[in-house]
């Protein structure tokens, strides 16, 4: 069996955290594509797409409205898992680094 982590523990992976990503890379996509269109004056990404700087603006500024509310699912998704998190740091700590333990942390 493999040997225990040495590294501190990190939040899990779930279904929510991994489908509010993938709505973050869409945010980062339609970003990528609407600035496309300041930096060629036509579609670069996508032909044809966007067309116009009002397209160009509606892409970007949605795809950055999309990326700040799924950033901000993802980090409510992790907060969840917070007392889970402490109490998997205050055992690593306690088993790599005694001498850095928090008082009260302890549980007698």
């Amino acid at each position: 069996m493999l040997k225990p982590s040495i590294r501190p523990p990190r939040p899990q992976l779930t279904g929510p955290i991994f489908a509010y990503a993938l709505a973050d890379v869409f945010g980062l996509s339609c970003v990528g594509i609407g600035a496309s269109w300041f930096a060629a004056g036509k579609g670069a990404i996508i032909a044809n797409f966007p067309t116009s700087m009002a397209e160009a603006v509606i892409c970007t500024a949605g795809g950055a409205a999309v990326m700040l509310w799924s950033v901000a699912r993802i980090l409510r998704e992790i907060a969840k898992q917070a007392p889970e998190m402490q109490a998997r740091y205050d055992a690593y700590i306690a088993a790599n680094h005694p001498d850095k333990i928090r008082p009260g942390s302890e549980k007698d």
